[in-house]
């Protein structure tokens, strides 16, 4: 079962890197690179490249959906790094981009980081577990908090957030719907026979509100950063938030699982993040945009020097 749930997190990692290329050159086109208003999102709804792409992103998540009710969040989410891989290949022959070293290194790092911490997961889950009312009620809670802190900065500071805080946002949040997902799964699977009776209204609404909040996040990240940087940010902090979730609050690793194990997950999260870290300041996109910010600079400061 762990297997199938494999193959189809692949599936759903597919769909989700070309859904992503769609939607992220259609907003840039759309956009030029601004923030994106609800003006500007009424006219992507219009935009077929973006439909299209919704409808990809839209089958990939009900992939991973599946995949969640088969198999533990430890195991299907770091999955997604394989879409990392494709969207930046079709992105990069889409827009005629040429992938510098410091790009493709980082994306190995991403990658190989994400592909260590599944197999090590793997060995490492319980067979059977059952998320009890107060572990779901928690995830409820926390996320409140999450929705709050970020949803405030979204309102006081607007345009002024950059890509790597709209995909910080919108990771943490997925990763809390993915562990909602997994959690409403297994109550609508469970052998009691009473269905949707098990699932509690607050943590549908939590996960329609992190969902909600999380995809505004993703279209401004969209409008200000290339969609390979966006998904290498949601597929490594989505199931690192996801996974430690799982871990510390629904109780889905063993308890007798080794020291050095723990440590080895540790350090394969920390080599993915950091691959994040080194895409956000080499994309050849990034770069580009850095210097043309610095030359936009230095022809403002000429023209007005007392400015």
């Amino acid at each position: 079962m762990e297997w199938l749930a494999v193959f189809l997190a692949v599936l759903s990692a597919i769909c989700l890197a070309y859904g992503a290329q769609r939607q992220g050159s259609a907003v840039r086109a759309d956009t030029g690179g601004l923030t994106l208003n609800s003006t500007g999102f009424l006219r992507l709804l219009r935009n077929k490249r973006w439909m299209f792409g919704l409808l990809l992103l839209g089958a990939g998540m009900a992939l991973n959906v599946v995949a969640l009710s088969m198999a533990p969040l430890m195991v299907v989410q770091p999955i997604g790094a394989i879409a990392l891989v494709i969207t930046t290949i079709v992105n990069s022959r889409d827009q005629g981009i040429r992938l510098n070293r410091m790009t493709v290194v980082a994306i190995a790092t991403c990658v190989t980081g994400s592909a260590l911490f599944v197999v090590m997961a793997v060995q490492v889950i319980r067979e059977s577990h059952t998320v009890t009312g107060r572990d779901e009620l928690t995830t409820v809670l926390l996320l409140a908090v999450v929705v709050a802190v970020f949803g405030s900065l979204a309102l006081t500071l607007g345009h002024k957030m950059r890509a790597f805080a709209y995909i910080l946002g919108a990771g943490v949040l997925f990763g809390f719907v993915a562990v909602l997902t997994r959690i409403i799964a297994s109550q609508l699977l469970d052998p009691n026979g009473l269905s949707t009776s098990n699932v509690q209204w607050y943590t549908v609404a939590g996960m329609a509100i992190a969902g909600a909040l999380g995809a505004w996040f993703v279209q401004n990240a969209y409008s200000s950063g290339p969609p390979d940087l966006v998904i290498a940010g949601l597929t490594v902090i989505d199931p690192i938030v996801g996974i430690a979730i799982g871990i510390t609050i629904l109780g889905e690793a063993r308890p007798d699982v080794p020291a050095v194990m723990k440590i080895a997950m540790g350090a394969a999260a920390l080599l993915a993040i950091v691959g994040v870290i080194a895409l956000s300041r080499h994309h050849p996109d990034v770069v580009k945009e850095t210097k043309e910010s610095r030359r936009r600079k230095k022809v403002a400061v000429i023209k007005n020097p007392e400015g």
